[in-house]
């Protein structure tokens, strides 16, 4: 079944015409505590991985072209790295990774956030890829770790 007939994740987006994927959630937390999760170790150990573990590896040199790196436990052969590119807290982070550029866009809502993110890749094959690998189920369920951690 193709990507686009398939049933998608709350919050997601296929946007073929820009090779990007894009999710939107809205956290009952302020624009500091979700940009402070997404760039402190000690936060991102607990909630990034997809499956939940908590990583064994988180390394963060927050800077531009600055370098993370982020290793579960049981996914040592495939650490996520990538090296930021812009940083403006608490309202966004844009780095790349995988091949692909990701931008993380916080906006204070009232008493919460909207957190957009969006996974841009350089081709049309790349994207495909993306999909075929179903890295929006993942990207899916590590922002839903995201707002499970914020919430507790």
């Amino acid at each position: 079944m193709p990507a686009s007939a398939a049933v998608l994740p709350a919050g997601f987006e296929i946007d073929r015409a820009t090779n990007t994927l894009r999710f939107v959630r809205d956290l009952a937390a302020t624009p500091q505590q979700v940009f402070d999760a997404w760039t402190d170790p000690a936060q991102l150990t607990e909630w990034w991985d997809a499956g939940g573990e908590r990583l064994s590896t988180c390394d963060v040199d927050l800077r531009v072209g600055g370098r993370f790196t982020f290793i579960a436990p049981s996914h040592t052969h495939m650490p996520f790295t990538g090296t930021y590119q812009e940083i403006a807290p608490p309202r966004l982070l844009v780095f790349d990774a995988m091949g692909a550029t990701g931008r993380v866009q916080i906006d204070g809502r009232g008493d919460g956030t909207r957190l957009v993110v969006e996974i841009i890749s350089p081709s049309a094959e790349h994207f495909e890829q993306f999909i075929k690998f179903n890295v929006h189920v993942g990207t899916a369920q590590t922002l839903d770790n995201l707002l499970r951690f914020l919430e507790s």
